[in-house]
């Protein structure tokens, strides 16, 4: 291996894109972007999508800001980041309209409020105005991917468990106006957890998430 792929795919940066999956993840152990974790996954497909967003939105403004860290006045800095990630979410939000409209309108104002995520402007402020081009992309590429598993764990239990279905397809067997009609689960009684479906259990959901990360790793218990 040469040189400049030992640096490329170094211990350091390998580590930028593994630690926010697991130990440095920015929901379960920053308690960042729980908002949207909270309002769209109630089905799996918008949470999908919303994760290929914040995927696209972070990368790109990541990599801008950092090829532009160096002409940036330290003043405006903060003006110059929002104006990039909004131009990248109107960017999202038009193609959205244009090709899933359907989901566009279950994601509502959250395609918009990416533009306020505490999670990107933490890592352009913190990572990419520090940093070049490849590490930036590195590090946009975990955190997203670390906030977009979270969103389709959360999304995948609320749905099954809530309608028994996936991406609207019904998993579970159909239920019928009786049992016996009934398939699969259903016809052994099972009921669908309409509390799955309701804003609170989207917050215990999550909690569950964060105690199952925090208790896996010793460190991140506080004294």
């Amino acid at each position: 291996m040469s040189e400049e792929k030992e640096a490329l795919f170094s211990k350091k940066n390998r580590a930028l894109l593994t630690d926010p999956l697991n130990d440095d993840n920015p929901i379960t152990i920053q308690v960042l972007g729980i908002c949207s974790a909270l309002a769209i996954t109630v089905q799996l497909k918008p949470a999908i999508v919303m994760a290929i967003a914040v995927l696209f939105v972070m990368v790109f403004s990541s990599v801008i800001v950092s090829l532009l860290r160096n002409l940036i006045p330290s003043r405006i800095r903060i003006i110059v980041q929002l104006l990039i990630v909004a131009s990248l979410v109107i960017l999202v939000d038009q193609v959205l309209k244009a090709y899933a409209y359907d989901v566009s309108k279950e994601l509502s104002v959250f395609v918009g409020l990416i533009i306020t995520n505490c999670i990107i402007m933490g890592r352009l402020e913190a990572f990419a105005l520090a940093n070049g081009p490849w590490k930036s992309f590195i590090d946009a590429v975990g955190n997203a991917a670390g906030y977009g598993i979270i969103l389709i764990i959360v999304a995948f239990f609320r749905e099954l468990l809530g309608s028994g279905k996936l991406m609207g397809y019904e998993v579970l067997g159909h239920k019928a106006k009786t049992i016996a009609e009934s398939t699969g689960l259903y016809h052994f009684g099972y009921e669908n957890n309409g509390f799955m479906l309701l804003s609170p259990m989207a917050l215990i959901t999550v909690g569950i998430l964060i105690w199952i990360q925090r208790s896996k790793n010793r460190k991140l218990i506080e004294a």
